[in-house]
């Protein structure tokens, strides 16, 4: 054996790894976000709110309700520092906490594009179980969020009525968007149903809820009440904030990152003053304003940067993160979808985005919901996820014995250890490897082509996880009594 072989262990592993800031970079906005909210402050108008901050330390001045430093940290210190999400049944788990990375789908959207006709429509209920059931199915997906909005449904349960469809069609963990305290309190019973009561859920939670201020430092009623009622009930609560370059928060990326971890943490206050280690998940959507078009860019390299630090001081923190990838500005599923979203997941994977949202879900910045374009996001998340494992080295992998073994100028096709291994590679479904073609051949086979066939043949294949018959019967008189009232 050579003497250098003493060197090796068992197996040396190492995650590729990226930052956006660092370490002083990350003081001197956590500094600069505790000097927000002690000094500017947030503006909440709740009564009971207001009540409970004021009790806690926090300076009241009518509205404006101004934090100290050191109830921030004391917030900062109660929270959990993971989060586990689990499907219906347990068998399986996510455990957001650090550096990990959890691809999840889209939230609500008002249009849809057909994959068949290429028309766009308006987001009704059949779209939305479509999009969950084609995210059930599709494992790169590792949790979803309620996929689009009903608007076929009256607009004042809407809400209600995607979070039923998404918790009745998806196994997998769902985060929901919903109006109000008495909506979150209609679908939280709705996931205690699916998860079989209290302490199930709490072990691990099949459903959360999302919570955005309005930018700039204001929370809204709603918002609040949500708020409370998730600490009491200890639902896990994603807080994030969602902001425009040069609109609500001044032109200079840094001070975006102040903002929304101003925002996010100021909620992360009242649910921890509430109820400490109520589960609370630090967020960030935060991009620019194309001053060519006014238009919220969510196609933007900025954004990812911008998500990436924000995601970055989470990790200091040791709170978990809502990231944000797979976006893009572009009207139908191109180049420069593939080109803006991916590389958005490349960032979220390498700096670590903890739940990370609307994944190759929409187009046209948040408006349009695409099956097709979620069935390009499972084959680039493949490649993503690829990347982010990193690789290994051990003896088996380094296969010195075998190298020796077939030595100069010899082939290892058929190999043991090749038949063994070379499937731990990627093979794309829908990507291309074949032989190119003879010169002046038109070329039949598009990426279009294969797209929209796979598309379709996946979206008629069976439900894989049916709800039971009496909860799907309670899931309708919990509708209809919606609709009565």
């Amino acid at each position: 054996m050579n003497k250098n072989r003493k060197l090796l262990v068992d197996e040396l592993s190492f995650t590729p790894s990226m930052k956006i800031l660092n370490e002083d970079q990350l003081t001197a906005v956590h500094l600069a976000t505790l000097e927000v909210l002690e000094q500017t402050g947030v503006c909440i108008k709740h009564p009971q709110a207001l009540e409970i901050l004021e009790g806690a330390g926090c300076k009241v001045d009518t509205d404006r309700v101004r934090i100290p430093s050191d109830l921030v940290e004391k917030a900062i210190s109660t929270a959990p520092k993971s989060l586990t999400l689990g499907n219906r049944d347990d068998s399986r788990q996510i455990v957001v906490e650090g550096a990990s990375t959890h691809f999840g789908a889209v939230i609500d959207c008002v249009n849809y594009l057909d994959p068949d006709t290429q028309e766009v429509s308006e987001c009704k209920s059949e779209h939305v179980v479509s999009m969950t059931k084609l995210c059930d199915r599709l494992d790169n997906y590792d949790w979803i969020m309620t996929l689009g909005i009903a608007r076929d449904m009256p607009e004042n349960i809407a809400d209600r009525c995607v979070a039923r469809m998404a918790l009745e069609h998806c196994s997998k963990p769902v985060i929901v968007s919903c109006n109000d305290s008495e909506s979150l309190k209609e679908i939280y019973e709705m996931a205690l149903l699916c998860k079989g009561g209290e302490q199930a859920f709490k072990n691990a939670p099949n459903m959360g809820t999302l919570n955005c201020t309005i930018s700039p430092l204001t929370h809204d009623d709603h918002l609040v009440e949500k708020n409370i009622f998730a600490a009491q009930q200890e639902i896990p609560i994603v807080h994030y904030s969602g902001m425009q370059l040069g609109g609500s928060f001044p032109a200079a990326m840094a001070s975006g990152i102040v903002m929304g971890t101003a925002e996010s943490l100021s909620g992360l206050v009242l649910q921890q003053v509430i109820n400490p280690g109520s589960p609370f998940v630090m967020g960030s959507f935060i991009t620019i304003m194309d001053m060519k078009t006014t238009v919220y860019s969510y196609g933007a390299i900025e954004m990812a940067m911008m998500v990436g630090g924000m995601s970055q001081l989470a990790q200091r923190y040791g709170i978990p993160f809502f990231g944000t990838a797979g976006c893009t500005d572009a009207k139908q599923v191109d180049v420069q979808a593939a080109v803006e979203g991916s590389l958005q997941d490349l960032v979220m994977a390498t700096v670590g985005g903890g739940l990370v949202h609307d994944t190759h879900c929409w187009l046209d910045h948040g408006s349009i919901l695409s099956p097709a374009h979620l069935v390009v996001g499972q084959q680039i998340l493949s490649m993503v996820k690829k990347f982010a494992r990193g690789i290994d080295v051990s003896t088996d992998t380094l296969a010195l014995d075998l190298i020796d073994k077939i030595g100069p100028g010899g082939t290892f096709l058929m190999e043991p250890h090749t038949m063994q291994n070379f499937k731990s590679v990627i093979y794309p479904e829908l990507f291309q490897r074949t032989m190119s073609q003879a010169p002046g051949v038109v070329l039949e086979d598009t990426l279009d082509d294969r797209l929209r066939e796979q598309t379709l043949e996946l979206m008629k294949a069976p439900a894989l996880n049916s709800l039971p018959k009496d909860i799907v019967a309670e899931f309708n008189r919990r509708q209809e009594s919606w609709i009565a009232d």
